[in-house]
């Protein structure tokens, strides 16, 4: 195992330094219990958005804090949920009055920790929402969850649920824009190698060289079916299709595309593999009219990629727009 770390045992608080030490102005990073959270939170008559998820996605979740999009995120151990003593303390400190929504990825540890917490923080007399989300067509049930996986689709739900908040929307309201996000967007993944988490030292399932396994999850969970290795347009075409019929998308459809790296692949393949999706939503008579490539919910260093269609209207098209100031999403600001 070749990584830049020093000793396991000690990535994700040697990384939550870093963070602190990269971004001052932007983010605050508490060690214990870890979390990270706007410079200026709380602020004041808005509603907190927090998230969180094991580490190893990065940037999810920490990198999409700042103004425009989440509060505050809650990094638990690599590919491990975090516990709810810090999402509870990351929940108090992003609280100006106007409720708390959770944006949760459908893992059952993320799910029965956030749950814990928002009942924890209601204690306290915190008013919280969650929406989980749901995304990845490409298994119902898998090692890690009961239902949907949440993949790459829960970046879409923080910059747009993100945006509402932003502009003042109560809490109701930003709670039904991330379900609506939620309900109409749809991914799925390919691997072409394993990832190694740190204190594992070793690759999380095995799999050849002329092997992809189609529909991975990103903590390494099986797909639908392995395949021998095929050209770039047919292992788009392998994903994309079932993600167009399960909405499903149809023609005059107005959609963002996200062509999303798994952290090892090069961006000259993400914008080879985003050129076959566009071609193959154009000929489907869907339009692409916005976008967005590059690693943004990771799996370590896996090499692979997904693919993520959401289906725009005007407001959700606004709100994609809306200024964002993030470590890893920033425009317009």
């Amino acid at each position: 195992m070749k990584k830049l770390i020093n000793d396991p045992k000690n990535v994700v608080a040697e990384a939550l330094e870093g963070v602190a030490l990269a971004h001052p102005g932007l983010l605050t990073v508490v060690a214990e219990p870890a979390h990270i959270h706007r410079a200026d939170a709380p602020v004041q008559g808005k509603v907190g958005l927090v998230s969180g998820g094991g580490s190893g996605h990065e940037p999810l979740h920490g990198g999409f804090v700042g103004y425009g999009m989440l509060d505050a995120a809650v990094p638990g151990p690599v590919f491990t949920s975090p516990t709810p003593d810090p999402i509870v303390e990351a929940t108090k400190a992003v609280d100006g009055g106007a409720g708390v929504l959770h944006i949760v990825k459908n893992y059952t540890g993320d799910v029965l920790n956030f749950e814990t917490a928002a009942d924890l923080a209601a204690a306290e007399g915190i008013e919280v929402r969650a929406v989980v989300i749901d995304d990845d067509v490409a298994v119902k049930d898998s090692l890690y969850t009961a239902g949907r996986r949440g993949v790459a689709g829960t970046v879409l739900v923080e910059k747009i649920a993100g945006a509402a908040a932003q502009r003042g929307d109560d809490l109701d309201a930003v709670t039904a824009i991330a379900e609506k996000v939620n309900a109409q967007v749809r991914s799925m993944g390919v691997a072409l190698t394993a990832p190694t988490v740190p204190h594992a030292g070793e690759p999380s399932f095995s799999i050849g060289d002329d092997e992809i396994e189609i529909g991975i999850g990103i903590h390494g969970e099986p797909g639908r079916e392995r395949v021998g290795l095929e050209p770039a347009d047919q292992i788009v075409d392998r994903i994309l299709h079932p993600i167009i019929e399960d909405l499903p998308f149809a023609s005059g459809d107005k959609v963002l595309l996200f062509v999303n790296g798994m952290g090892g692949t090069p961006l000259v393949e993400l914008y080879i593999a985003f050129r076959r999706a566009a071609q193959v939503l154009a000929e489907n008579g869907i339009e692409v009219t916005r976008t967005l490539v590059g690693n943004y919910v990771t799996s370590l260093e896996m090499q692979g990629f997904s693919i993520t269609v959401l289906k725009l209207d005007d407001e959700l098209t606004e709100l994609w727009d809306a200024p964002v100031q993030t470590a890893a999403l920033r425009w317009g600001r």
